[in-house]
Formats: structure tokens, C-alpha cells, sequence
């Protein structure tokens, strides 16, 4: 954890503490997983809590694009479970029926010979999202208070607490007691530039690099011997079929990610030439041509190298950062360092009555 308990403002401000005022109402920017982690476990401890994101939906990078007939998740691809308290979340979203075990036929496909193997790996579990990646999102969401596309552009402290400025609105009525900021790294420093000069360097030192993701369409199912694929050379890093992911509906489809170094190279490139390598490498390992393709840019996709802080938090002004960028990367990184950052500020509110919600 990163505690900076001695970051100075210029504004007069109030310590959360039994003895004064415990933060009232809370801002979370990012409803991504981490900040639906966040956001849930401290509305859970009796904390109101409204939670900003300038998407028209939840789900931050659990995404998945829709069309006419068809569905594809080009973000995260799946996720595992390895911590206990994660693992018990993930049960709890089987339960609800947004969330299931997807046991692909994998490979890894080697060098430039496309030599192939088979992976075979039974201590891993990996799940999807239920009808699709973005189900486990909305469900925490739904319990939640979202202001949807609104997109924080300044933040200021006044003696009565966090001052929000978005673009679409201007400056919020509201005062918030604390500023948790759920959002890539770059778009974290510089909200805090100004106000929390210590947490704002330590968004600035990550560094976090893009991603292409290409969506293939085809009117017929493709049959290439594997579900999913784990490229181990330029430019392609990754290949699934996603719609033979548990509960998918509609036209056959595919994804292709290309690696981190390669979609870094060309991030500036046009759509089109992008589309047009990434579908050639496909190609090259039997595929047709698609009869349609999607594309998608993600400028933040992953850090390098991956930090291991967890989260990071001010007591002392109300101000804190979480998600995957803090805590290893992955989902299960992002939803722990969402539940980091809120026994964070519950223990910094003196809420005792919450422990039982981190048990």
C-alpha cells in the first residue's frame, strides 16, 4: 500500500476520523472493475457513494462490442482466480448467472514456423463473463449510483470537501470527502497535478502501453483446430474464438490482439492497415478472409513493468487510487485493489461497523 500521510494542499482541509466528520459522500472516478470493487465495498460499509465514468456503460475494459446479429469481447479476454476473496466473488457471480468456467482448446503457437502445441494446464480456471464480458460489471453496477457519461476534467479541495468539474456539466454541486480515482494512470495525473502532487508522480512514473484489437465476423463457423491461442511472436499476442465462449448467441466471430510492443509501434497507425496485417497473420494459420471486421484501440491496456502496491491512499486529504495498473494488472488485480483502497477509507472514517463486509 502506499499511505502518503504527510502530502501537503494548499487548502485548508479535514481529517477523516471518528473524532471529526467520516467522509459523508464519496466520488469515485472509473467504472472500470476496480472502481465497481471500490465503490461496492463501501457503500456495503454504510458510506454513499456515486461513481463517475464518461462511458455510456460500466465495465471499463470487461468490454464487449455489439452489432446487428453479432457480439464480441475485445478487451479482456477471461479471467482467473487465484486469491481467496476473489474466488468467493466469482462464485458469487455464477450464482447470479453473469458469470461462467470457459475451458478453450488452447495453444501456443511458436516463432515463425507457426509450430503449434497444445496447452494443457488443469490447475488454471479461467471464466467469461455470462452472456458476455461486461455481465459481472453490470451487476455490481446495478446496486450502485452512476453518472454515466460525465468525464472529470478538474478537481479542487474547498474546506467543505472535493470540488468535481466534467466536461459535459461543469462544476458539480456536490462536495464529496473523498476523490478515489479508478482510471489509467495517465489519466490520473493529471486530475492530481495540482492537488495531490505525491499520488499525481506516482501516476506519472507508470507506464502503460496500448493495444489493437481486431473483431472478425464470419457467416459460417470456422473450424481451425482451437479456440484460443496464445501467439508468441509479432505481431499478433492473442486469438480466440469468442463466439464459443459459454452463452454466446450470434454470428460465429473472432478476436485478434496484437502484442503490446507491436500495437506501441503502430498506435498511430489508421484502422484499416492495422486490420489488414493482423488479418494476413490469421490467415496465415488457415483462417478465411472475415466478411466483416471491427476495430478497436486501447491506449491503456496494460503497464510495463506491472507495479505491486495494490492501491494508494491520503488520509490526510481524501484522496485515492486503484485499479489493475496499481496491483499486477489483470482482473482479479483490479478488483483486489478496489477492495484495498476501500478498507483504506473506512479505517481512515472509523466506520467499525463495516469490518464484517471485508470478511
Amino acid at each position: 500500500m502506499v499511505d502518503d500521510e504527510h502530502e501537503r494542499t494548499p487548502v485548508a482541509r479535514k481529517r477523516m476520523t471518528p473524532a471529526s466528520n467520516h467522509p459523508r459522500h464519496i466520488a469515485v472516478i472509473g467504472a472500470g472493475i476496480a472502481g465497481l470493487s471500490c465503490a461496492t465495498a463501501l457503500q456495503q460499509a454504510g458510506l454513499k457513494v456515486t461513481v463517475f465514468d464518461k462511458s455510456r456503460s460500466a465495465a471499463g475494459r470487461m468490454s464487449t462490442r455489439r452489432g446487428d446479429g453479432w457480439q464480441c469481447d475485445h478487451g479482456a479476454q477471461y479471467f482467473s482466480a487465484r486469491h481467496p476473496a476473489f474466488h468467493a466473488e466469482v462464485t458469487r457471480w455464477q450464482q447470479a448467472g453473469v458469470a461462467g468456467l470457459w475451458t478453450p482448446r488452447l495453444q501456443v503457437i511458436d516463432g515463425e514456423s507457426t509450430a503449434e502445441r497444445n496447452l494443457h494446464d488443469s490447475s488454471i480456471e479461467r471464466f467469461v463473463g455470462i452472456p458476455r464480458m461486461t455481465a459481472p460489471a453490470r451487476l455490481l453496477a446495478d446496486a450502485l449510483t452512476l453518472r454515466l457519461q460525465t468525464t472529470a476534467t478538474q478537481v479542487q479541495r474547498h474546506i467543505d470537501g472535493w470540488g468535481l468539474c466534467t466536461e459535459e456539466h461543469g462544476w458539480l454541486d456536490e462536495r464529496f470527502d473523498a476523490l478515489l480515482l479508478a482510471v489509467p494512470a495517465p489519466q490520473a495525473e493529471p486530475l492530481l497535478r495540482q492537488t495531490a502532487p505525491r499520488l499525481a508522480a506516482l501516476a506519472g512514473g507508470a507506464v502503460m502501453r496500448g493495444s489493437w484489437t481486431i473483431m472478425l465476423r464470419y457467416e459460417a463457423p470456422l473450424e481451425l483446430g482451437f479456440d484460443a491461442a496464445f501467439v508468441n511472436h509479432d505481431p499478433l499476442r492473442w486469438i480466440a474464438r469468442d463466439s464459443r465462449k459459454p452463452g454466446r448467441v450470434g454470428e460465429e466471430t473472432w478476436v485478434l490482439q496484437a502484442s503490446a510492443s507491436w500495437s506501441e509501434a503502430h498506435l498511430e497507425d489508421s484502422a484499416e492497415s492495422v486490420a489488414a496485417i493482423l488479418i494476413r497473420e490469421f490467415s496465415a494459420l488457415g483462417a478465411p478472409a472475415p466478411h466483416a471486421w471491427t476495430s478497436h484501440r486501447w491506449r491503456y491496456a496494460d503497464t510495463n513493468p506491472a507495479l505491486d502496491i495494490t492501491c494508494a491512499w491520503n488520509s490526510e486529504t481524501g484522496v485515492g487510487l486503484c485499479g489493475d495498473w496499481l496491483n499486477g494488472g489483470k482482473i482479479e488485480g483490479a478488483w483486489l485493489s478496489g477492495q484495498a483502497l476501500a478498507r483504506q477509507v473506512v479505517d481512515s472514517a472509523g466506520v467499525l461497523a463495516a469490518r464484517q463486509a471485508f470478511q
